[in-house]
């Protein structure tokens, strides 16, 4: 790769990137043209302008893009991204919709998930925390659980986990993901307000996305602004169906090819489902999913 007209996005803001090389400087970026698109995580190649600018010239061939996506716009998490970390805590109390959704766009997008439960301190709601992700443990989703501040913790059950890969942080907000990242990351206020500077984003960084080179054992760590929701409307019936792995032994099962898993007779999911092989949650979440990505099939 050259040092000169390749590097990864490693900020954003806007149509503001800042880009990395391979001799670990940085350009400020933009899009040529009305060009939008690139994301964090994503390798481009540019041409140099000036002492530390540059022009995204094409964004190059990526393994993956995790985005979310409503009737009102879709906004993308980041690019080529190893492990998606959710987190989520014992108080205040998470949503389960959005901890589902965050699982079938991960897995939809071929990238695994690792739920982090945090505020275990909390003792009095610990096991009803650890109730509400029964469900997707039982899907063999591992499950981390560690009180954010405590930084020896943090480096024992959690660090290893990162080396090596690129992993998205995701989180509602409320749920101590600024805590966690700073317990990772001990400098990344002050990468965070230095990069800030170099982008002209000004105080507005925690609407940016920004990746983090991790200390040993290493690994990157990609920061997206906690969110409230998580549209899927950009999936296909396959791609929503990736999202539920749970369903796959009793697909094979079905009477039709085409069947949507909801009404049609000789369902083999919907008889998983009434034999208690399948959790009634998860199948809710599935019908509330394709639903809406039907819905907006039809306004466009």
């Amino acid at each position: 790769m050259s040092a000169d007209n390749e590097g990864r996005i490693i900020a954003a803001h806007g149509r503001h990137y800042s880009v990395e090389l391979a001799d670990g400087s940085l350009r400020k970026c933009f899009p040529r043209g009305k060009k939008t698109g690139p994301a964090v995580g994503d390798w481009v190649r540019i041409t140099p302008q000036g002492a530390d600018e540059g022009a995204i010239d094409a964004v190059l061939p990526r393994r993956n893009l995790l985005f979310r996506s409503d009737e009102m716009r879709s906004k993308q998490f980041a690019a080529n991204v190893d492990q998606l970390l959710i987190v989520v805590a014992v108080e205040p109390t998470f949503s389960e919709d959005l901890l589902g959704r965050a699982l079938t766009g991960a897995w939809s997008a071929g990238i695994e998930p690792l739920i982090i439960l945090n505020k275990i301190d909390i003792a009095a709601g610990l096991p009803a925390a650890r109730e509400r992700l029964a469900p997707v443990r039982a899907l063999g989703v591992p499950v981390i659980e560690l009180s954010a501040p405590d930084a020896q913790a943090v480096h024992r059950e959690l660090a290893p986990r990162l080396a090596g890969r690129v992993n998205l942080l995701l989180g509602q907000s409320g749920m101590g993901k600024s805590t966690l990242l700073n317990t990772l990351v001990p400098d990344a206020q002050a990468a965070t307000r230095e990069h800030s500077t170099a982008l002209d984003m000004g105080r507005h960084t925690t609407t940016s996305t920004r990746l983090y080179h991790l200390p040993a054992p290493g690994g990157d760590l990609i920061d997206s602004p906690g969110f409230q929701a998580f549209g899927l409307q950009h999936l296909s019936g396959e791609d929503i169906l990736r999202g539920f792995p749970e369903f796959k032994p009793y697909i094979e099962h079905c009477r039709f090819y085409n069947c949507t898993h909801r009404h049609e007779p000789g369902c083999g999911v919907v008889a998983a489902l009434k034999q208690g092989l399948i959790d009634p949650g998860r199948y809710a979440l599935y019908e509330r999913i394709l639903a809406e990505t039907e819905a907006a099939r039809q306004r466009y």
